[in-house]
Parts: C-alpha cells; structure tokens; sequence
C-alpha cells in the first residue's frame, strides 16, 4: 500500500535513506544493481511505517518494568490483590510497589480496589496503582500518609480525593493525584534512558517507526529532555520522536521554552513538537467533561457531568501564551464539554493571531457534536483519536454512558467525510501498542466482547492504514517525510505476516504480525532475520 488513492503497487525500490521508486517489478529492475539486496514479500502487505500519533514513549518504557495489573494479568480482585501480595513479599519494606492497568469494569467485584485492602496485601509499603485511562488511581494508606493526604485536605480545582462515611477509600482522579506524585521515587538518568529505548524497540516490533510522545515532562520533568537527547545521542532512540512538551499549571512549558526548545527544536529523529493541555479526564474513569450527565453509579450518584480540569479564563490564558509562542497545541479533550471549552480557546487565539496551517489538535475528542465537528473543520482544528478505546472500554462506555452516546464516539468515518485527518493511536500505556487491535476496531466497530458500537463509521483497510500512517504524519507536520510510500519519501516501511486486503479483520485481528520494519532504508527489526 503506498498511500491514499495510490493503491497497491508490486515492487518498491529504496536507496540512501529514501523511496527512489514504486510501481511494478519490471519499472523497478532498472534500478537493480550488484549491491542490491532483494527481499521477495511473497505475497505479503508493505505499508508506510507507522505513526503512532500520541502515546506516552517513556511512560511506557517505565511501566514495562512495574507490576502489571491489564485484565489479562489480573481480572478478579482477589488476583490482582495477590499479584500485590507478591510483590510485597519480595520487596524491601518502605520500598514503593509501582502498578499499572487494572479496569474495575472487568474485575469480577466491578468495583475499584479500596486502600484496606492494599494495606493487608502490602502492610510495610506504599502502593500506587494506576488505572488502565491513567486518570484514576488508589494509594494505599502508606501511600496516602507519605503524601500527606488525610480526609481533612483540600480536593483542588479539577480532582477528586474519594470519600465514603468520611473515609478515604484511596481512589484520587485528576489533580487529586498532584500530592502523590510528587513523593513518587524519581526514576535515574540511566532508567529513563532504558524506558526509551526499552519501548521504542517494542514500537519497531510492530512496525511503529515514528511516535509522538505525548507528555515530555509529565513523570520528570525537564530532566526528560536531557534522557531523550542522551538516548539519542547514544544511539538508543529506536523510533524518530516528536516530543509533546507538557504545558499548563503544572507543566513545563515555560522552562523549557526558557531553555531553547523552541518550536521545530531538532532533527528528523527527534524534534519538539505540540504543546500539551488536559482539560478533562476519561469517560471510562467518569472524569470525562460532558454536558450531559453519567449514568447513576453504583453509589447511586446521579448528574455527575466529569471534571473540568481548568475554568475558562485559564485555559483561554493558556491557549493564547502558546499559540503566540508559535507552537500548535495538543490538548487532551475527550467529553463534550471540555471540547467546546478547548474549540473556543483556539478560535479566540487563532483570531487575534492568524495561521491557517497552524494545525491545532484534540487529543482523544471522543465526544463530539456534528456542530463541534464543523467547527473543527472550519477552523483546522484535527482530531486524534484512539479506535481501540472502543475495543478496550466500548462496554463500559456503554454501562456509563447509555449505548446511543456510546455509539456516536470516536466517529472516524464522519471525520474524514469533514476533511478532518483522524490520526489513530493507542495512547499506550493506557491500551497495547499494538496496531492490529486498532485496525480491527476502525473496520468493525467491535468491543473485546463482540458488541456493536456505531456501525455506521467504520471504514475499510486502506483508510483504516491511512489514519496509522498518513493521518499521522500529517498532524505532527511531517507529511513530507514519512507517512507515504512515495518518491523522495523517508525510506520507513512495515512489513506484515500476510496480505492484509485478502484478509479478515479478525485475521488480522489475532493472526497477523509485523515480520520486518525498515527505518529509513536500515532493517531495525527482522522477526526471521530473512533480510540477513
């Protein structure tokens, strides 16, 4: 596949680092010579390499080596309480026990874990666990104490500190969290490097060659920066990064710009990108910004509407600074609400100062109105949405929200009918990395249990591999690097197990792997070593 409205092409030729050219075997054997090495596909699919338009890169090279709490490893609270226990057993006391990825929808219990309960599992250290969003987490009381978190302290603007019968129950969403994080261990120089390369290697295994990681600063700070150039500097920055400084109240935006990481910092492998705002939470963590109201919960909490991170003259404060600095913003928005905040804030700034290629994004922008996504295409303004969210957490957007709002969310096909360039991404950590998932949800609209969610905007393969290649290219401003198989193209490129378009989506699904991935004309990944 060489890209949209290109179709399939037989041969492909690649010389210095680029595409040199593309079409059948006969006009690329001109280009043949005594040092070229021939790889026969055999039938198989080559795209684009992919871009992987928002996921966190060093996150998740972190969360690699902490305990791993996704429903497969743990989908029964007494399971996941176990996989505590052990842990702890093994660790020295007061050392911190570090966990990712429990999905109270898919414990057995339906419920979040209470601080108790981690107390008994881990009575000698704090414990931090992470929900799948990574909006949502519970502290045990350990954890709580270090922080200095008791039921007597403030909840803050756009957080929440859980109570019930006026006891902590060590559930903390939003900025909530800002306390705890900040007695966290800082990781070293050395583990943050390793988390780099750790998670871009993954990413090359599945034939991700390009990533924007989507919160540089979020875990260390402007320490970050320095990680990312010593990787690669080092040679240990698998993937080309486009780094998403973190902006807002807590972020590191001012610094960093103070520093000289101005917009267009960089080079082809790394270079600084958008600047980025949360303004709301995750429909599945019920902290998403909606205008209408969640479904009663279990506690019978009826017109909960999420939460709005930032109040309208601080996110219109925010939006301006940045823009005015030159840069393009990524702001996280999922719910409604928080999209219309973060669609007026980018009008006003692109009204006092003009740019019709500014290309300001919406992370995530799941739930959307078609005035919204008007809106969005009047003003430029693209979506980056994340497919497999339907996959992962369809259902329980279901049990939280109702099924017609469900279905409306994360409408690809509707984007693009806009003239909108949805970049599909998994957000990972938060869902797998891995890309078949995401296909297979942009062609089926299908949730891991088989259900239905708006039908209507699903797409077919090509388009489904433009949102992953093309798309994403396009709105971190590199489309004239890679995101295409085309003449004087960056020489990145996937090769997959089969012939996707001859194949089932839930073949591709669970029966489809990456085989090789090539990085600018270099194999940095050869599952049977047959380019040797």
């Amino acid at each position: 596949m060489a890209g949209r409205g290109l179709g399939t092409v037989e041969a492909l030729a690649i010389g210095g680092g680029r595409i040199l050219g593309l079409g059948r075997d006969s006009d690329i054997e001109t280009l043949v010579g005594p040092d070229t090495r021939l790889v026969d596909l055999a039938g198989r699919t080559a795209t684009p390499g992919l871009f992987e338009a928002h996921l966190h890169l060093l996150p998740l090279g972190l969360t690699m080596v902490e305990l791993d709490l996704r429903p497969a490893r743990a989908r029964t609270l007494d399971a996941l309480l176990r996989t505590v226990r052990e842990r702890a057993r093994t660790a020295p006391p007061g050392a911190w026990i570090l966990a990712r990825g429990y999905d109270q929808f898919e414990l057995d219990v339906k419920r979040h874990p209470f601080r108790e309960e981690l107390d008994v599992a881990a009575p000698d250290n704090p414990v931090y666990l992470v929900r799948a969003c990574g909006h949502v987490s519970i502290a045990n009381s350990a954890a709580l104490a270090l922080a200095g978190i008791d039921e007597s302290t403030p909840v803050p603007q756009g957080g929440a500190i859980e109570q019930q019968n006026g006891r902590l129950t060590g559930l903390l969403a939003e900025t909530g969290r800002d306390r705890l994080k900040a007695v966290l261990p800082a990781p070293t120089e050395e583990e943050l490097i390793a988390a780099i390369q750790r998670a871009g290697e993954a990413c090359l295994g599945y034939g991700i060659t390009s990533v924007m990681d989507a919160a540089v600063g979020m875990r260390s700070g402007l320490r970050e920066f320095g990680a990312y150039e010593a990787a690669r500097d080092a040679g240990r920055l698998p993937v080309r990064t486009t780094m998403c400084l973190l902006g807002g109240p807590t972020g590191i935006l001012q610094p960093a710009w103070d520093a000289g990481y101005r917009p267009g910092w960089g080079c082809d492998r790394l270079h600084v990108g958008p600047v980025k705002i949360f303004t709301d939470g995750s429909a599945g963590g019920r902290t998403a910004a909606m205008e209408a109201p969640y479904l009663p919960d279990a506690h019978g909490n009826a017109e909960e509407h999420g939460l709005m991170l930032l109040k309208d003259p601080e996110m219109d404060a925010l939006v301006r600074d940045y823009h005015d600095k030159g840069y393009h913003l990524a702001v996280h928005a999922i719910g409604d609400a928080a999209i219309e905040q973060t669609l007026n804030a980018m009008e006003a700034a692109l009204a006092a100062t003009p740019d019709a290629d500014r290309r300001h994004r919406i992370e995530h922008c799941g739930f959307n109105s078609p005035a919204q996504i008007a809106r969005m295409a009047r003003l430029g303004i693209e979506p980056v949405p994340q497919p497999v969210f339907i996959y992962d957490f369809g259902d329980l957007y279901v049990s939280v929200l109702g099924t017609e709002r469900s279905a409306q969310s994360y409408p690809l096909k509707t984007w693009i009918e806009a003239g909108l360039h949805p970049a599909a991404s998994s957000d990972a950590p938060v869902c797998d990395i891995n890309p078949f998932v995401n296909l297979y949800t942009m062609m089926t609209r299908r949730t891991s249990r088989g259900t239905v969610l708006g039908g209507a905007e699903a797409v077919d393969l090509e388009t489904a591999v433009t949102a992953y290649t093309e798309f994403g290219a396009y709105v971190n401003k590199a489309e004239g690097r890679v995101g295409r198989l085309a003449p004087g193209m960056l020489a990145d490129v996937a090769v997959y197990s089969r012939d996707l378009g001859a194949a089932e989506p839930e073949a591709i699904l669970s029966d489809t792997r990456c085989d090789l991935t090539i990085q600018g004309g270099r194999v940095v990944f050869d599952r049977h070593g047959e380019a040797s």
